[in-house]
């Protein structure tokens, strides 16, 4: 039996958690673009079933919900954090300091330092401009397209290195950096790359941007951990790879959850067995 169900409710996502009789924690997601089926999907469960809910679009969930008596709503940085302590301690991971960095329509981050959490930055890159940046490019828009193609592309051709800038001189910084996203665009039309090599350089430029600002809130807090959450990374194997790759190659440790969209939907569940 399902005593209760934690629900995030995201600009493109609206993410489900909840524990069935084993303890088994059972994890879906609904496009928040209809949130009357998630309503329903609700509606299957007893009345008086526990509701913890956050994200960015849960007023307009209530609204679906007004009969609804045991529903309280989360902060959703606190839902989010709380649901991440979670999930690092279930993939066995011990440290209790790290940058937390949460990659959905945006990207917001934060500090955590054992029970304590603060965000100190964000930026408006995130998955909603790997979604708005390829369609309007390539007129792609579903994200499992645009995952599947961006792996068999390149963007050597598309990027320009600190090693183009330099034409084979000594560089004063790593010159397989980036030194500019689209940078070698100008010299041949997009309209004659191919889509693969477009959305690759997308989900560079994303990654990059996301994983540089990361690295530099890790060095001001000075933590070695960065975690990488979103639904932006689920099963996106090309972006974790650029990230990841990245992360390290500046000295830190990237973290990758497991499921590592569900944050937010895990920490409303568990706020509900916390007593809250």
């Amino acid at each position: 039996m399902v005593q209760a169900i934690g629900i995030d409710v995201g600009g493109t996502l609206t993410k489900i958690a909840y524990f069935e009789d084993d303890q088994q924690l059972k994890l879906l997601h609904f496009p928040s673009a209809d949130l009357q089926k998630v309503s329903d999907w609700i509606a299957s469960f007893k009345e008086d079933i526990q509701i913890g809910l956050t994200g960015g679009r849960a007023e307009q969930l209530k609204t679906f919900l007004r009969s609804h008596k045991n529903l309280h709503y989360l902060v959703e940085f606190d839902a989010t954090i709380a649901g991440v302590k979670y999930q690092l301690k279930k993939d066995g991971q011990n440290f209790a300091e790290g940058v937390i960095t949460n990659i959905g329509t945006g990207t917001s981050i934060h500090s955590l330092k054992g029970d304590a959490h603060v965000r100190i930055a964000g930026t408006g890159i995130g998955g909603g401009t790997l979604l708005g940046m390829s369609a309007l490019m390539t007129g792609i828009f579903e994200f499992e397209q645009i995952v599947q193609l961006s792996a068999s592309g390149s963007r050597s051709e598309v990027d320009m290195l600190v090693s183009d800038i330099y034409y084979g001189n000594k560089t004063p910084i790593d010159g397989g950096l980036t030194a500019s996203n689209f940078g070698d665009a100008g010299l041949r039309p997009l309209l004659e790359r191919s889509k693969e090599d477009i959305l690759a350089t997308v989900q560079g430029l994303v990654g990059e941007v996301i994983s540089t600002l990361s690295i530099q809130c890790a060095d001001a807090e000075k933590m070695e951990h960065i975690v990488y959450i979103g639904s932006t990374l689920a099963e996106n194997e090309p972006l974790q790879k650029i990230i990841g790759s990245y992360t390290k190659r500046k000295n830190r440790t990237p973290v990758f959850l497991k499921d590592n969209g569900y944050s937010g939907a895990i920490g409303a569940l568990l706020s509900k067995y916390d007593g809250n």
